[in-house]
């Protein structure tokens, strides 16, 4: 009797959890994320704001909460855009989660600001054990796991590590060793060259900073994609 009880409240609970993080996600979309408040939350779900604070003691680990339900959201598309493709080709699955994070970030402008136009909160908690930080590495996985296989496959140019400054090689050993990916860490600047040259113009985008130049930056966009398969010997599909 104990433990069917435990498991019903346990099944209320975290019904409970995913329905208040749908109403946040639905307040984030319509009206901005300074209308996501514990407040407004309880008020859309019928709930006082004292009974919130039993699933969230504060606003900061909600919206953490919210951005590590949104980082499985896209990552979802990723895996999807990736696992329609041959796992012998890691290329085109590449330049396939590419566009497809592209096309989700420009259809969830809210969710992409929330996730990447802010830091996110700090919540004095070891970064491992954030849910926010785990999504994200499961996220940044989905990139990193198809470098690591063109690396295998057929390396592309990179630094020798004596040949990168011994600070960046700190910051960049650091981070590999986070990812615990099968790459040198030349390949890994590599990587995250790329990475930010991506996450540069689809932001450009989302937020409507190409707008002088481009009334359609998907053109803009793919000859970009192209200029950064041919750094990576990935012939244009």
């Amino acid at each position: 009797m104990n433990s069917t009880g435990s498991s019903r409240r346990e099944r209320v609970r975290a019904a409970t959890l995913d329905e208040i993080l749908s109403v946040a996600r639905e307040l984030l979309v319509k009206e901005g994320a300074a209308a996501v408040t514990l407040r407004a939350i309880a008020r859309e779900m019928g709930m006082t704001a004292p009974a919130l604070y039993r699933y969230f003691p504060s606003l900061e680990e909600l919206l953490a909460a919210l951005c590590a339900a949104l980082y499985h959201d896209v990552s979802d598309h990723l895996e999807q855009a990736r696992d329609a493709l041959p796992e012998d080709d890691p290329g085109t699955r590449l330049s396939a989660v590419c566009v497809a994070f592209r096309a989700w970030s420009v259809g969830h402008p809210a969710e992409f600001g929330l996730m990447f136009g802010s830091p996110l909160p700090d919540l004095g908690t070891d970064p491992q054990e954030r849910p926010a930080y785990v999504a994200g590495l499961r996220f940044a996985g989905v990139f990193g796991g198809l470098f690591a296989q063109l690396w295998q496959r057929a390396p592309f140019p990179a630094p020798d590590a004596d040949e990168i400054e011994p600070d960046l090689r700190t910051e960049l050993e650091r981070y590999l060793a986070e990812l615990d990916l099968p790459l040198p860490v030349g390949a890994v600047q590599v990587f995250l060259s790329c990475w930010i040259r991506l996450y540069g113009m689809v932001t450009m985008e989302v937020f409507g900073h190409l707008n002088f130049a481009f009334s359609d930056v998907e053109p803009m966009f793919l000859a970009e994609l192209a200029d950064l398969g041919r750094r990576l010997g990935v012939a244009p599909s």
